[in-house]
């Protein structure tokens, strides 16, 4: 038997970086994200011989172990390894034998939630496998305590949700973890219209996004009124951007992005460069109504609101840049396991 999964990826659309702890634990935080057609996969097929495979086609990293109820976590697909240490520890209390596989459609560090997003996939693939019982609300939290708590990740808690639930979703977060997410139900017309003017730009560059997120929760212990007021101002247009899609007024997505860039910007250090701020006043001269950076900044994905008929002059723009507009679609599925 082969144990599958697929978890989407995400586009942050608003409220980047108020569900980053101490922050939402003090204040709340509130996101708007939405899941496109780009996945990370995972296929576990049990083995009889009392060994642990770990394969990542897409980095080609290849490790075997001897049958073990823990696995070193020593920065070699720890990803992989914390989530069979979890599972073990939680819900089996013996070792298993099988071959796990996975594959993500975006670089790590792009900005997307790959590594939250694949850590929900793998974790679905043991679910279906070993028929644990999770529930999605069950099953976003271990694998934000698998990342976060057990193997120290710095980051936020929107990611494991998005992977889980998938869809348009507006994301509350408050203190002890807890998280609400509201399903939005955007029109199909807005829906498609949003991703043909919203142009998904990968620049080419990754980036580590502890290092940022570090930096940002600092400003909030260290009350660093400027960081803080950025962030207030972001939770707001999480807002914003909620009433937008729901009402159809998409000429507006454009101002409230750069709304929220501007004050992004404002949260820590390291969220711009140079390069980026080139790239973002390019596309603006080009027709671009506004953007932002995908994930926690420094690189990796940017998205742009082209509205009319500027899609196609802001891509020809960014060729100078040499990176690459990504075609994708909005899913309405999130985590889907299976068994063949």
């Amino acid at each position: 038997m082969l144990y599958r999964s697929k978890a989407p990826l995400r586009l942050g659309l608003a409220g980047g970086g108020t569900d980053v702890a101490p922050y939402s634990d003090i204040y709340g935080g509130a996101i708007l994200n939405a899941t496109i057609s780009l996945y990370a996969y995972a296929s576990i097929e049990p083995r009889n011989d009392n060994k642990i495979v770990l394969h990542s086609t897409d980095k080609n990293e290849f490790f075997e172990f001897d049958l073990t109820q823990s696995l070193p976590i020593d920065g070699n697909l720890d990803l992989h390894r914390g989530v069979y240490n979890r599972v073990i520890r939680d819900f089996i209390h013996k070792p298993l034998a099988f071959t796990l596989t996975t594959y993500v459609d975006a670089l790590p560090g792009s900005g997307l939630g790959t590594s939250s997003t694949l850590v929900v996939a793998i974790l679905g693939a043991f679910a279906e496998w070993l028929k644990l019982p999770l529930g999605e609300y069950d099953l976003a939290q271990l694998a934000y305590d698998i990342e976060r708590v057990d193997l120290g990740m710095a980051g936020g808690k929107q990611d494991q949700y998005a992977a889980t639930f998938g869809g348009v979703n507006f994301m509350e977060f408050s203190a002890n973890n807890k998280v609400i997410v509201n399903p939005l139900r955007i029109k199909d017309i807005y829906l498609n219209e949003l991703a043909h003017n919203l142009v998904l730009y990968y620049t080419q560059t990754s980036r580590y996004s502890s290092t940022i997120i570090e930096t940002q929760a600092t400003n909030v212990i260290n009350k660093n009124q400027r960081s803080i007021e950025a962030m207030h101002q972001l939770k707001d247009q999480a807002v914003m951007m909620k009433e937008a899609l729901l009402k159809g007024e998409l000429d507006s997505i454009g101002e409230i992005l750069d709304f929220g860039w501007r004050n992004k910007k404002r949260m820590a250090d390291g969220i711009t460069n140079p390069l980026i701020d080139d790239i973002y006043d390019t596309v603006r001269k080009a027709g671009a109504s506004g953007g932002k950076i995908s994930g926690a900044g420094g690189g990796g994905f940017m998205i742009f609101y082209c509205p009319g008929e500027t899609r196609n002059s802001v891509i020809h723009a960014l060729k100078k840049f040499g990176g690459e507009a990504k075609r994708y679609d909005f899913t309405s599925f999130g985590l889907t396991t299976w068994s063949i």
